[in-house]
């Protein structure tokens, strides 16, 4: 008999994106599952009942049905507690579970009986690539940071010459560059602006440059040192940080929009921009922090926009969801790869824990925290 998974509609303020797809239906049915969709679960992703009915989906008509008897339960964010309710023993939850930020969570997910993997653990190597959710959202959060930060500003990006005189072209300073912040310049590059960017990590120099920006660091010996095996952003020292603003605070002041996207999992987002660097701005320039769910790496973000001697700060949390059809779509197919790890080759439900890719995922399993970095916090 076919497992069966369960998707539901997200319920957390603001989340427009659902966790399947008509089309991941279509493959995740292909892969031997069962597919049981509350009623509305794609409506706000423009995803309508209809289709997924003809995608081979039930439709069930609320979300305490879908789950009961489900052996999986996909989401986009954590379950609420009604939903865990629903669960029966065993069975598999996967989702972006913010395991740092929501521990109870995760503990409720264990203590029920459910087997918990968080997206934001899938390993970054190679074979995983396709699964891995943190950058497939993070790719359409730099392309809309640069749309939101162009209509804030206010004026045109590109130069353009006109009989009436000439437009200069905007600045954009992008900070940090992961692949939100790669999808960013690229963004800002193709709508005409110059581009600059920096990060703390030695290997994006190459990658800045590559996308016609220029980069702007200290490079230093610590600078060439300043990345993980996992290829994260080390948390520099404050020496560092001290010649890094220094350079920064200069360049700031000449910037139209700026583009923040550093974080460290599991710790505060950094600071990059101080109150003195936000005052020293143009006004009317514009802050885009993609980082104030961790504290942002703007003085003074909060969630929305802050204006402070003219200049804006956006604060945006969660800006898939403004682009919810695309973001859930390469969600769902970051489900589809995932799941292929949860059947045998006679497409039988035989989840493979000894997978390396689970073994980093799984948080909690058999009543209890597993994850190494989550247990006894």
């Amino acid at each position: 008999m076919a497992a069966t998974i369960a998707v539901v509609r997200e319920r957390k303020a603001g989340e427009t994106r659902v966790a399947a797809t008509p089309d991941s239906v279509k493959k995740l049915i292909g892969s031997g599952f069962a597919l049981v969709i509350e009623t509305g679960a794609g409506t706000a992703s423009s995803y309508p009942d209809a289709d997924y009915l003809a995608a081979g989906a039930v439709i069930a008509p609320d979300a305490k049905t879908a789950i009961t008897g489900a052996d999986l339960l996909f989401k986009v964010r954590s379950p609420e507690a009604d939903e865990i309710a629903a669960l029966k023993p065993g069975a598999l939850v996967v989702a972006l579970l913010a395991p740092y930020a929501d521990k109870a969570g995760i503990e409720a997910l264990a203590k029920s009986g459910a087997t918990a993997i968080a997206m934001e653990f899938i390993p970054r190597i190679s074979r995983a690539q396709s699964m891995d959710a943190l950058s497939s959202q993070a790719n359409l959060a730099g392309y809309r940071a640069v749309i939101e930060g162009a209509t804030l500003y206010g004026r045109a990006l590109p130069m353009m010459m006109t009989a009436a005189g000439t437009v200069a072209a905007a600045k954009v300073f992008v900070m940090g560059v992961g692949v939100a912040g790669l999808q960013a310049i690229a963004t800002a590059r193709r709508l005409g602006a110059v581009v600059t960017a920096t990060d703390v990590r030695p290997a994006t120099k190459e990658q800045v440059e590559s996308l016609g920006a220029k980069f702007l660091a200290v490079e230093d010996e610590e600078f060439k040192n300043a990345q993980t095996s996992g290829g994260y952003a080390k948390e520099m020292s404050a020496e560092y940080q001290a010649k890094q603003a220094a350079l920064l605070s200069e360049h700031l002041k000449k910037q139209d929009i700026v583009i923040t996207t550093a974080l460290i999992p599991g710790r505060p987002a950094p600071k990059l921009v101080s109150a003195e660097q936000v005052a020293s701005m143009k006004p009317g320039s514009v802050l885009v922090d993609l980082a104030v769910e961790q504290g942002g790496n703007v003085a003074g973000c909060q969630p929305g926009i802050t204006e402070v001697g003219g200049v804006r700060i956006a604060g945006y949390s969660n800006l898939p969801a403004s682009i919810a059809a695309d973001a859930s779509n390469l969600y769902a197919r970051n489900l589809v790869n995932l799941a292929a790890l949860f059947v045998d080759k006679d497409k039988s439900f035989a989840p493979q824990w000894d997978d390396e890719i689970l073994v980093a995922a799984v948080v909690a399993k058999d009543g209890e925290v597993v994850h190494p970095s989550l247990k006894g916090a």
